[in-house]
């Protein structure tokens, strides 16, 4: 019915080619203009899912609740000793306060002084002993030093020892790891490469490390969301920051940069750059599978202009339609490529083919309108059921693959209007040829009649294939780890990678929010217990537990230490001179007791060093003196103040560490970390569900992935039954067959179960990134399909020597371009989407060129 007047409109839009090329040149202004001021792009995955979801509604009200929380930039320091970092990080900070501008707080959890006032209380009881037993037996040495923290006090300390062993009163075994490590910082410092001494480590040993490798600054930007990179300008700042720090200058300290805005900055910028890369090389590629298409620079350049124009009208609507693209939906230019170019190119073959009965080439504008009466119909059910099938997307809580949906939905039938109207017209001015008969494939006649001849078991083969995929289906599983599709190789990456391993620092969070803070203990004594569960902390945990058996260990400690601790007048700083006659004796005093000491005691390494010191230059006496006791002042400082501990409440927790664990209305929050890596959906599964059987309405990270999850696949398998049955509605109001309508959808569906296969068999794993290759799927299989079955309904007997199927061919050919160039990026979830475009498109193609010329209805052919 529609053959004649989409012909009629193809001999109008040709006969009007100026018209019509000028109409469309205002339309692409606007639509350019409206994509320059109104089109944004954003990568927060939060934004790839409905808010009336009853999960999301929960995540999105934790962000509410606590939004210093939200939109982090952490500056990860790591440095050989655990004082180099907390300078850093310290240094770091004070820079970064200043800055308004790209700040709106800096902080560093772990130098906050409750918790530096209270760090020996936070230790379990024999910890704690062994601490306190470690500092008082150094009491004497301590004494000294902070009468005289310099390197003078410190060689004198060891005089001591040297006394000590003289009289056989000195028991060094507590002291071997410490003296061992004192006698390699002397030795490099001796010999011109001086390194600082941890006096943390000297003091605490191992438990100097049981905060973590790291130590933290972290910030909240001020995010600038008219940049590509909104926190662009707050992580350069922090660099720039960090570039004149004296370790960091020094090379001893790195600053790394991680957080969700980093993430996602980073995330934006990959893709970006995948998908402006692939879609120029998309079309460079197009261009060439063009040339062996059509053959001429007159067809070819008119196809280009028109996907050109569909794709900027295309890019208009979604200016209009979304304002903001999302990581899945900015695939739409690609999609629209590759999809597209097959309605132009199988106009264009067909228009080449076109022939008079006596074999001569026809009119320019009659070819144009035979060309219009013989696809324009075919091409419109191709766009129509194409377009069917992404907008059954568009009314899932998927608002990723919804919004793909829409764009891509309404592109198609874009790039019909455009193929039926501005290519004539472009066709008209350019002038090509018509009368081009053999642009089939004369080649595949023998393979046309083969197929004929052996249908049967050509068709079993097939039916044992569905079979097979259909069995397999069950065993697809699906990744919605936001991590999993990221840039391992970024910066944000690498460094959050570096955290992981310790589960404090883990990002699969669970968040339970309580009426209040007794209900929020209990809740953490449940989940504690759990075996995926690390911690569970709430305010409660920032109150150190057992502080009646704690706290008189500390109190006698201190009765002991602080009276030589705290000394009023220390000391004056030595000069070269000072350090270096302290040496001399201290070096003498070892020396004397050189044969008490076994051959390889580190007291022996010490006074050989001692002896070489009191003979060297001024400068390397004081880089000496410097390495040695830099971090000395500090670290008494640190050790007075935590013997001073006292009885802590929940109370006595600063307001700005309570205010992430307590709502002003009394609401409390507890914080779950998981006991180990989250390796793949299962542990996650587990972790979570776990979790959830104790506290149904968590929240949090781990949660958000695991529902997402849910809302993904339900999505997909809702709009894939809506989209197969709209597909089917439109074919059979086309076609008026039900006979059709199944040869349409059969190799539809077969396309769909051979790519279950080749998904578990490479394998490739399903991820919110590459699960688009659904909905292209169902349009790229209709749109082939369709050309064939049609042809069949018109008399074509050969199929596969047809130019129906050169322009198939060729199509698949550019469309697979578009998805390779996807499959190259660096990006991970760009690259596992062009992956399996490819895989799904390589199924459609053998469904379409097989599959469907065995299972048309047997016809006579013509052996002529």
């Amino acid at each position: 019915m529609l053959s004649v007047p989409l012909g009629r409109l193809v001999a109008f839009c040709s006969r009007r080619a100026i018209a019509v090329v000028l109409a469309f040149a205002v339309l692409i202004a606007g639509a350019t203009y409206a994509s320059y001021m109104l089109l944004g792009v954003t990568t927060d995955t939060d934004t790839m899912f409905s808010s009336s979801l009853d999960w999301k509604k929960r995540s999105d009200e934790m962000g509410r609740l606590f939004p210093q929380k939200q939109d982090l930039l952490v500056a990860v320091i790591d440095a050989p000793l655990p004082e180099e970092a907390q300078q850093t990080a310290l240094g770091l900070a004070a820079r970064l306060r200043d800055d308004h501008a790209n700040f709106n707080y800096v902080t560093t959890p772990q130098t906050d002084p409750y918790l530096v006032r209270n760090g020996l209380m936070f230790l379990d009881p024999k910890a704690l002993e062994r601490v306190l037993n470690t500092i008082i037996i150094a009491q004497p040495f301590l004494s000294e030093l902070a009468a005289d923290p310099s390197g003078r006090g410190l060689f004198s300390a060891l005089d001591l020892i040297a006394l000590g062993l003289s009289q056989g009163q000195a028991d060094l075994g507590n002291f071997r790891p410490a003296l061992d490590g004192f006698a390699t910082t002397l030795q490099h410092s001796v010999e011109g490469t001086p390194e600082p001494l941890s006096w943390e480590r000297l003091l605490a040993g191992d438990l100097a490390d049981l905060g973590g490798k790291y130590q933290f600054v972290v910030t909240q930007p001020r995010l600038d969301y008219d940049s590509f990179q909104p926190g662009g300008a707050a992580s350069d700042a922090i660099r720039a920051a960090a570039r004149d720090l004296p370790f960091v200058k020094s090379g001893r300290a790195h600053v790394h940069i991680t957080g969700d805005v980093q993430i996602a900055d980073e995330e934006f910028a990959t893709v970006a750059e995948g998908m402006v890369a692939g879609l120029l090389g998309s079309l460079a590629l197009v261009t060439l599978w063009l040339i062996l298409a059509v053959h001429t620079w007159r067809v070819i350049v008119p196809i280009i202009i028109t996907l050109v124009s569909g794709l900027l009208l295309t890019t208009g609507f979604a200016a209009l339609a979304v304002g903001k693209l999302n990581l899945i939906s900015v695939a739409f230019a690609i999609l629209f490529v590759g999809i597209a170019v097959d309605f132009a190119i199988q106009f264009s073959v067909r228009f080449r083919a076109q022939t008079q009965p006596d074999g001569s080439a026809p009119v320019l504008l009659e070819a144009l309108e035979r060309t219009g009466n013989e696809t324009g119909h075919q091409i419109l059910v191709a766009a129509t059921a194409t377009s069917a099938g992404f907008l059954a997307f568009t009314p899932t809580a998927f608002v990723g693959v919804a919004q793909l949906g829409l764009i891509a939905g309404f592109g198609m039938l874009f790039a019909f209007v455009c193929t039926l109207t501005l290519l004539p017209a472009l066709l008209r001015l350019f002038r090509p040829t018509a009368g081009h008969g053999r642009m089939g494939f004369v080649f595949a006649r023998p393979i046309d009649r083969g197929i004929r001849r052996h249908r049967k078991p050509i068709l079993a083969v097939f039916v044992v294939i569905a079979l097979v995929g259909l069995g397999l289906t069950p065993r697809l599983t699906f990744d919605a780890d936001p991590l999993h599709t990221k840039n391992p190789k970024s910066e944000g990456m690498v460094t959050l990678g570096m955290l992981m391993s310790e589960p404090q620092y883990s990002p699969y969070t669970v968040d339970i929010l309580l009426p209040d803070l007794k209900q929020a203990g209990a809740m953490s004594d449940k989940l504690s217990g759990l075996p995926m569960v690390h911690d569970a902390l709430w305010l409660g945990s920032l109150v150190p537990s057992d502080q009646k058996d704690k706290l008189p260990l500390i109190a006698d400690a201190a009765n002991i230490l602080l009276p030589t601790l705290l000394v009023a007048n220390p000391k004056p700083a030595p000069d070269a001179a000072a350090v270096r006659a302290a040496a001399a004796h201290t070096a003498a005093s070892l020396g004397g007791v050189l044969d008490k000491l076994p051959a390889n005691d580190p007291l022996r390494r010490i006074q050989s060093a001692l002896a070489h010191l009191s003979k060297a230059d001024d400068q390397r006496v004081m880089a000496t003196n410097e390495a040695l006791v830099r971090f000395l002042p500090m670290q008494l400082d640190m050790l007075r103040d935590m013997l001073r501990a006292r009885p802590v409440t929940i109370a006595d927790v600063p307001a700005q560490i309570a205010h992430d664990y307590l709502l002003p209305d009394g609401r409390a929050l507890v914080e779950v970390h998981p006991s180990h890596e989250m390796q793949g959906n299962h542990a996650l599964h587990t972790y979570v569900n776990e979790i959830r059987k104790v506290a149904p309405m968590a929240a949090g990270s781990a949660i958000d992935i695991v529902q997402s999850a849910a809302t993904m696949v339900h999505a997909f398998v809702t709009a894939a039954a809506a989209a197969i049955v709209m597909i089917a509605i439109i074919l059979a109001v086309a076609l008026r067959r039900l006979l059709d309508t199944a040869l349409v959808l059969a190799p539809l569906l077969l396309s769909a179960l051979m790519t279950v296969i080749l998904v578990i068999m490479v394998p490739e794993q399903l991820n919110f990134a590459n699960i688009i290759a659904l909905p292209l799927l169902l349009g790229v299989g209709v749109s082939f399909n369709i050309y064939f079955v049609m042809n069949w309904r018109a008399g074509i007997k050969l199929p596969l020597s047809s130019p129906t199927a050169r322009a198939v061919l060729f199509s698949a050919l550019t469309t697979g371009t578009a998805f390779g160039s996807l499959a190259a990026s660096h990006h991970p979830g760009t690259a596992s989407m062009g992956r399996l475009l490819l895989l799904s498109l390589g199924c459609t193609l053998v469904a379409t060129l097989v599959f469907v010329p065995a299972l048309l209805p047997k016809r006579p052919i013509d052996e002529a």
